[in-house]
């Protein structure tokens, strides 16, 4: 079952930001947070989030860039200190 696993994970087409950080899958549990899953999956309140989703028109943040984790967390005008 694990072999199946990690070969469907390997080579998968979803989820590639996370292969690149956790390439091998594993039953026990990560001592991740919350807001680190957050970030490193892009699933989140962001505008570009929403918008893949249809959860919005926009994927802009208010500076206009496009509203990703990445975006807010090192070149956001407002969030970078």
């Amino acid at each position: 079952m694990i072999e199946e696993w990690q070969t469907s994970w390997k080579n998968g087409d979803t989820g590639r930001k996370i292969y690149n950080i956790m390439p091998s899958v594993s039953l026990r549990p990560t001592n991740w947070i919350r807001e680190d899953v957050i970030f490193f999956s892009q699933h989140g309140p962001f505008p570009a989030c929403l918008k893949r989703f249809h959860l919005s028109d926009s994927d802009f943040c208010s500076c206009g860039g496009i509203g990703t984790t990445l975006h807010y967390a090192t070149e956001c005008i407002y969030t970078v200190s």
